[in-house]
């Protein structure tokens, strides 16, 4: 009987340890600060900043520019990259 209990904590703790270890490389890399983000939206699409989200693995900076027009613009918080303007 001590046996089977034991085989079954072994086992219960082997499954605890790799479901953790899985959901910890789901996690979004975060590689560029709020600050980088506003930079690097700003160089292609000049303009006031509006506000500044993180939204998973995307920041979303919001900017107004000279003409009123609000834009949206998603970095890629891991690359730095530019995803989409709307």
């Amino acid at each position: 009987m001590k046996i089977i209990l034991k085989n079954s904590f072994l086992a219960f703790t082997l499954a605890l340890t790799l479901f953790s270890g899985g959901a910890a490389l789901a996690e979004p890399q975060i590689n560029v600060s709020k600050q980088q983000a506003v930079k690097i939206a700003q160089q292609y699409y000049p303009g006031r900043v509006l506000a500044v989200k993180l939204e998973g693995n995307t920041y979303q900076v919001k900017t107004l520019n000279d003409r009123g027009e609000v834009r949206i613009i998603a970095v890629d918080a891991e690359t730095g990259k530019i995803l989409s303007e709307k």
